[in-house]
């Protein structure tokens, strides 16, 4: 704080305190280059991936080829969508371990009711989804009715699921009676590119909209950051769990009727397949975008990281068993990245909490010892006992 004098009409001068606003905290560039680097590093990789592959003497004809992009736009799709009806639960602090199960069970589902039953399209899609939300229902009773550790739940229901699809179907696929058109539209293109890639995009702008531009998203997340105050501030908090999995349920759901269309038929192991491709995108996602967040767009980008790899390695020639282990190191290294980068912001939000409780304290200081000056006497020192007193109320 700083005095000014000021010349009065009818009297003498009277000493005014003017407040300096408070100096600006400036990122340097360095900070602005890592927060950047932490938000597009997952975007950048994939980008150097497939500029890398691209240009590779062995592979580059056959990674640029039109086949291949189309069949990364379009098998990755399912993972995507598997990878969404994780995000719903996960940023309320949930995990749903069962949606590839639950992917499986619409898949089964729906191959049953359109091959082995004759039924129309619609009918068999609507069951489907209907019996991925009520899996989706059952998880939701347990973890938020009853208080059920979700991870323990959905890892049961996981493999509850898996085990009756294998019963239900005596370990066979079912392919025979799958009308063509369904198959057809998993394998046609709109504007150039692969139809399902059209329909993860649409489904990831919903559940963005969903989580980020409505009430019910800013619930979730304050949930999934402090579950016992948002009970405290009257946020339902058990409602919202439930519908969380009802939703993750429903877009597993989806998932499964996709699957379906790419593969023609049902294998009773087909949906389980995608949990670890599909955790390891969201756990990358995680790390991008929104940093330390789950959120939409970093998990899409996690998902074709994962995929455009995996995808450059086997046209390299590698063995199938590359795909499970780059999934499973994938998996931990992006675990490890962001628990890291959630420690480093835990350490930056208390220096930056301390740095401001100090400034503020400075200003109360400086406040109270020109408050306790007389106006003839500016500049005079204050008692040295002032500002102790002072900071400590």
């Amino acid at each position: 704080m700083t005095t000014i004098n000021t010349p009065t009409p009818t009297g003498p001068t009277v000493t005014e305190p003017v407040t300096s606003a408070p100096p600006e905290v400036r990122r340097g560039p360095g900070r602005l280059t890592v927060d950047l680097l932490e938000r597009a590093g997952v975007p950048v990789f994939l980008v150097l991936l497939i500029i890398l592959f691209s240009l590779l003497p062995a592979i580059s004809d056959l990674f640029r080829s039109e086949a291949n992009i189309q069949n990364v736009f379009a098998n990755q799709s399912v993972t995507g969508l598997i990878a969404l009806a994780m995000i719903v639960p996960l940023v309320c602090g949930y995990f749903d371990l069962s949606v590839a199960a639950v992917a499986g069970l619409a898949n089964v589902t729906m191959a049953a009711i359109c091959g082995t039953y004759g039924q129309p399209i619609w009918l068999g899609l609507l069951a489907a989804v209907a019996i991925a939300g009520l899996a989706g229902v059952v998880n939701g009773v347990l973890v938020a009715g009853l208080r059920l550790n979700g991870f323990i739940v959905t890892l049961g229901t996981y493999t509850l699921i898996g085990g009756l699809l294998t019963l239900y179907t005596g370990g066979q696929t079912i392919s025979n009676g799958i009308p063509a058109s369904l198959g057809n539209w998993g394998s046609q293109q709109f504007l150039g590119i692969a139809q399902p890639f059209w329909l993860l995009l649409v489904v990831a702008i919903v559940v963005w909209y969903l989580l980020m531009q409505t009430p019910f998203g800013r619930r979730l997340e304050a949930i999934g950051s402090n579950e016992s105050a948002a009970r405290l501030v009257g946020i339902r908090v058990d409602r919202a769990i439930f519908l969380s999995f009802l939703l993750s349920g429903l877009l597993a759901g989806i998932a499964g009727v996709l699957l379906t269309s790419r593969s023609g038929g049902a294998d009773p192991t087909g949906g389980s397949a995608y949990l670890f491709p599909a955790l390891a995108a969201v756990f990358l996602g995680q790390t991008a975008i929104r940093p330390g967040r789950y959120n939409v767009w970093g998990t899409i980008f996690g998902v074709f990281l994962v995929a455009v790899a995996v995808d450059g390695f086997t046209l390299l020639g590698v063995q199938s068993w590359v795909q499970p282990v780059f999934n499973g190191v994938a998996l931990v290294l992006s675990v490890a990245v962001s628990t890291y980068m959630g420690r480093v912001r835990e350490r930056r939000a208390q220096s930056a909490v301390l740095r401001a409780a100090a400034t503020s304290s400075l200003a109360g200081i400086h406040g109270d010892t020109s408050a306790d000056v007389p106006a003839d006497a500016s500049e005079t020192p204050a008692p040295a006992t002032e500002p102790h007193a002072s900071a400590g109320r």
